[in-house]
């Protein structure tokens, strides 16, 4: 096979669907995941629309599941040589407040998010260490640099996924292996809108929570106009593919940058105080 090898977690849709299609057609062979392949049909659809479904292959991966981890470590190990990128995309978003949600549902939500990312890479790296080369992009989010309220799940596994890829730059430098984090903020077939779930206390009108989870969902629905076209981060994946990005973090999004740039500057104090009156709390 004279094309490199890119692996995509998550690529039924969003994305990672997106970002199969990119890699693809920037001369990849692409080996894209999902839990469940039954979901498939409108990467193939796509695919063949862009000329590309002879570069995809599609393969069941649930990064949860260690048999499924297993199996496809074994597929991986008698048919490849090599991988040359791994996209770690594969991840949900839970909300709700912290008092009100089960201890199990965080620990699912770094299952998926953290420990799952954490699984799929063990997997890849022997590859990319006897080659001497790779690149390993892990799919962030602006809620890894700066903790919402109403989100903590999600906001805590994302911190983690960015102190985990910290390290992980930092050792595999010395193989030619890189690390990178696209950090998106809201996009179209973004989590918020297409994945989200939320804690089911803090959905009942008894919650304590309830009046300030209503603002905060319709915070959401408000900025749905603004939201960003996810053809924005396929692009970013394609570039770092190609070389084309050298840097370790990659804010990618309306308004992400001056987030960013405003908790780094202001006293935190005044970032909660901005927070709670765009609230009205």
């Amino acid at each position: 096979m004279d094309r490199k090898i890119a692996i995509v977690t998550g690529a039924n849709s969003g994305f990672g669907l997106l970002s199969s299609i990119e890699l693809a057609s920037r001369e990849f062979y692409v080996l894209a995941t999902m839990r469940d392949i039954k979901k498939a049909d409108e990467l193939k659809k796509m695919a063949k629309t862009r000329g590309v479904e002879s570069y995809i292959t599609i393969l069941p991966l649930d990064v949860t599941s260690e048999e499924s981890i297993e199996g496809f470590k074994e597929t991986l190990n008698e048919k490849y040589t090599s991988v040359d990128i791994l996209l770690n995309n594969a991840g949900y978003a839970l909300g709700g407040f912290a008092e009100e949600v089960g201890i199990n549902e965080y620990r699912e939500q770094f299952e998926t998010n953290v420990f799952g990312v954490m699984a799929v890479t063990q997997i890849v790296l022997p590859f990319m260490r006897d080659q001497g080369n790779g690149k390993i992009i892990n799919m962030s989010s602006i809620s890894g640099r700066f903790g919402f309220p109403g989100l903590s799940p999600y906001v805590s596994s994302k911190h983690a996924l960015e102190g985990y890829s910290e390290s992980l730059r930092l050792e595999l430098k010395p193989f030619g292996i890189d690390v990178f984090l696209i950090e998106p903020g809201s996009y179209q077939t973004n989590i918020w809108t297409s994945g989200k779930k939320v804690a089911s206390r803090s959905l009942e009108k008894e919650s304590p929570y309830y009046t300030y989870m209503e603002k905060i969902e319709t915070e959401l629905e408000n900025g749905q106009e603004k939201l960003g076209n996810p053809e924005e981060i396929a692009a970013i994946v394609g570039d770092i593919a190609a070389g084309k990005v050298t840097a370790f973090r990659i804010p990618a999004g309306r308004g992400t940058k001056l987030t960013i740039l405003l908790k780094a500057i202001l006293p935190w104090n005044r970032v909660e105080k901005m927070i709670l009156k765009k609230l009205s709390m």
